[in-house]
Parts: structure tokens; sequence; C-alpha cells
């Protein structure tokens, strides 16, 4: 469960981080030409926002997962403890 909440916040802070930068850093996409490839990549990549709604729809996964995780951790307390609990710390002795 540590492992997704630090995920979640990560991704948050990312998520935060890039939203605060497209409302401080405004570009003007009209002095741009199709021949460059630092145009074509700030149009793709900023005027579009991909990486922000990529972060927000990750963002929203994640809170799925966890809430997949409680679910079946308090449905099936047995079968959690034996499978998903046992396997977490097993990674958690390699990293």
């Amino acid at each position: 469960m540590n492992i997704l909440v630090v995920n979640q916040s990560v991704i948050d802070l990312c998520a935060s981080s890039f939203t605060l930068l497209t409302a401080v850093v405004e570009v003007n996409g009209s002095h741009m030409s199709r021949d460059s490839v630092h145009d074509l990549s700030v149009c793709r990549f900023w005027l579009t926002r991909s990486p922000l709604w990529s972060l927000l729809f990750t963002s929203s996964y994640g809170i799925l997962l966890m809430t997949l995780d409680r679910y079946i951790a308090v449905v099936y307390p047995v079968w959690y403890n034996n499978n998903v609990r046992n396997t977490l710390l097993h990674l958690e002795h390699f990293s």
C-alpha cells in the first residue's frame, strides 16, 4: 500500500507542477513554423497540454488502484494477507 501512496504523491506533484507552469508560462503559437523541430515539439506537448492530461489520467488510475487494493484488503482479508501482503513484503526485501 505504501508503494501506491508514494506513487500517487509523485504523480500528483508532477501534475500540479505542470498545471502551475501552464498557468504562468504563456506561449504564442502564431510565430511558429512547420519546419522547426523545436516549434513542432512545443506545439505537440505544450500547447495541447498532453503531459497534463496524461498525468491527470495516471492520477485517476492510481486512485482506482488504491481503492481496489483497499477493497480487496477489507472484503477478503485472509486472501489479501496470504497473497498480496506476502508478495509486497517479498518485493520490499529485494529493494
